[in-house]
């Protein structure tokens, strides 16, 4: 057990949107409500999963919808309680702590807003390791935790609990309130039990968003040292240094899809490199052949900063690095595969790991 105080809270921000490998929500807004509320009520209490009671229940918290409406339209604060007590009512258990449904941007910091304010402890694990566009794509789905009982509310108060047979129709029905609510809603769902968790989550990765993080914060010292520990911790790959040359971002059903096209320059000079998103990047396309595909996560770094640039606010001239690592483990399996391989995205590719892709790239 440690305590996560507000210089953690910058570090996690920052580690969170690198994991989040484009999406997840920009993690400004999070941060300044997450520091906002521990500044109120105290530093959060991080627990690691040896320490949570298994018989226990737990669930999170999160925002879902196009992150480029969040930067327009966030939320008040007041939604996380309100969509946690909701299913903590529905299903009649006391729920002794949270945690991050993904690491990814603001949806790292909504589950520590929430912890500070209610004086919960956050357990280091989540359920994706990265952030993915759809409510059924986690690691607890592929253990046979159910998706439902949720709840979604807005910044009206609109509040609803939503039962479903699969997680899948979960995505689609919260998906539909979710563009009603105006491009935006809070959500909390997978209540799980303790031992659900630490058998079926990623552990360790609010510790792994906070230590990245750092590295990121602390790169104006020595950037290419900065880089070569990230890819260290992260087991990662250069895979382009180039400038932004044109986005194309539109927002489809609660989404944002669309392509970034990079010109490459120093040692990728002549070489080009497309990132397809759908909030996430998920594919990037190195002369005109895969060289990272999801699950594995693809970053785009400021190319002098290394901080992460999201796919809502990426543009045109930018020079950034990308950088490719593998995913958990959890994900590299048939079942994890069909849920968010490449060809569940409509790409015509069958999934090979990052690391044979770079290989057979050289």
């Amino acid at each position: 057990m440690r305590l996560i105080d507000e210089s953690a809270i910058k570090n996690i921000a920052i580690g969170a949107s690198f994991f989040g490998a484009g999406g997840g929500g920009n993690p400004y807004y999070g941060m300044l409500q997450a520091v906002a509320a521990v500044r109120q009520y105290g530093p959060v209490k991080l627990l690691d999963v040896s320490e949570i009671d298994p018989a226990a229940w737990y669930s999170p918290v999160a925002g879902m919808g196009a992150p480029a409406v969040g930067l327009e339209k966030f939320a008040r604060g007041d939604e996380y309680q309100r969509v946690f007590d909701a299913v903590a009512q529905y299903t009649g258990h006391h729920f002794a702590g949270t945690f991050p449904i993904e690491a990814g941007g603001g949806n790292s910091l909504v589950p520590l807003t929430l912890a500070a304010t209610m004086n919960l402890p956050l357990v280091d694990a989540d359920s994706m390791g990265r952030a993915f566009p759809e409510l059924q794509m986690s690691t607890l789905a592929l253990a046979g935790v159910t998706t439902t009982p949720m709840a979604i509310t807005d910044v009206q108060g609109n509040t609803s609990i939503i039962n479903t047979v699969t997680g899948k129709w979960a995505e689609r029905l919260a998906r539909a309130e979710t563009v009603e609510m105006g491009g935006t809603a809070t959500v909390s769902l997978y209540p799980c039990t303790g031992a659900q968790l630490r058998d079926h989550g990623v552990t360790g990765i609010v510790t792994a968003c906070e230590l990245v993080g750092s590295r990121i914060r602390d790169a104006h010292r020595d950037p290419e040292a900065a880089l070569a520990e990230i890819l260290d911790i992260t087991h990662g790959y250069e895979l382009f240094t180039g400038k932004i040359i044109d986005v194309e971002r539109r927002t489809e059903k609660g989404f944002n899809v669309g392509e970034i096209k990079i010109d490459g320059y120093d040692e990728y000079a002549g070489h080009k490199l497309s990132v397809m998103i759908q909030n996430e990047n998920l594919i990037a396309i190195r002369d005109g052949q895969p060289i990272t595909m999801t699950p594995d996560l693809i970053e785009i770094l400021d190319a002098e900063t290394l901080e992460p640039v999201t796919t809502e606010v990426i543009k045109y001239g930018k020079r950034v690095r990308v950088l490719g690592t593998p995913a958990d483990a959890k994900w590299r399996t048939p079942a994890g595969i069909a849920c968010v391989g490449p060809r569940y995205f409509h790409f015509d590719y069958d999934y090979v790991p990052l690391e044979q892709l770079i290989k057979e790239a050289k």
